[in-house]
């Protein structure tokens, strides 16, 4: 049951990610889950290096850590997929 948790927080943290960062994005959906899911890792490793992973109530540190995460590694995953695919994201298009 925690794969499908992760999955799910991914695919929600990865599409926020994906709507706050300017542009339109080629990252397509799974490769959006997976940096959704290392994004929300990252958070939580965060949140317990600054000490805030266990508090009473919402942790809404340890979630805006994790949206972070999912940003930076949205933008990274989604620069990093159109050198791979070959296509120059600052030309016009035809």
């Amino acid at each position: 049951m925690g794969w499908l948790w992760a999955i799910i927080v991914g695919l929600v943290l990865g599409l926020i990610a994906k709507a706050i960062i300017p542009g339109k994005q080629a990252l397509p959906l799974w490769l959006t889950v997976i940096c959704g899911m290392g994004g929300a890792a990252l958070g939580n490793g965060a949140s317990t290096w600054i000490g805030v992973n266990d508090t009473k109530g919402f942790d809404w540190t340890r979630h805006a850590l994790q949206l972070i995460g999912a940003i930076l590694l949205v933008a990274l995953g989604d620069a990093l997929w159109a050198a791979f695919k070959g296509r120059d994201r600052t030309a016009a298009p035809r």
